[in-house]
């Protein structure tokens, strides 16, 4: 029952932010790194269950606790911030984040 309870609350973190990200407005996305905050702090109470079942062994909480208090600090951080928190879109066509020039066409019409 816990590890579904461990593996919603982690896949709900990123999702949120995702989602989060779309919308349209500042306040609309801080609302949601606040939601992905709360997803955060549940999965710390979930390794505080765990712990005390003896299910989960004292170096795995300790590692699990270092990684969400990090988390929990990015989203902290998020969701202050005054200015625009938006990324830009992975959808707008030309962007190449990574630079390796897969986004050009290939005037010849063929693949090299």
């Amino acid at each position: 029952m816990l590890g579904t309870s461990w593996l919603r609350a982690s896949q709900s973190i990123p999702l949120t932010i995702a989602e989060g990200n779309g919308k349209g407005t500042n306040a609309d996305r801080r609302r949601y790194v606040e939601i992905a905050r709360g997803s955060a702090l549940a999965c710390a109470s979930i390794l505080d269950c765990l712990k005390a079942c003896e299910v989960l062994a004292v170096a795995q909480d300790k590692q699990g606790k270092t990684m969400l208090i990090r988390i929990v600090s990015m989203l902290t951080q998020l969701g202050r911030r005054e200015h625009e928190i938006r990324e830009t879109s992975v959808f707008d066509g030309d962007d190449d984040d990574d630079n390796d020039n897969d986004n050009e066409s290939n005037d010849s019409g063929s693949e090299s």
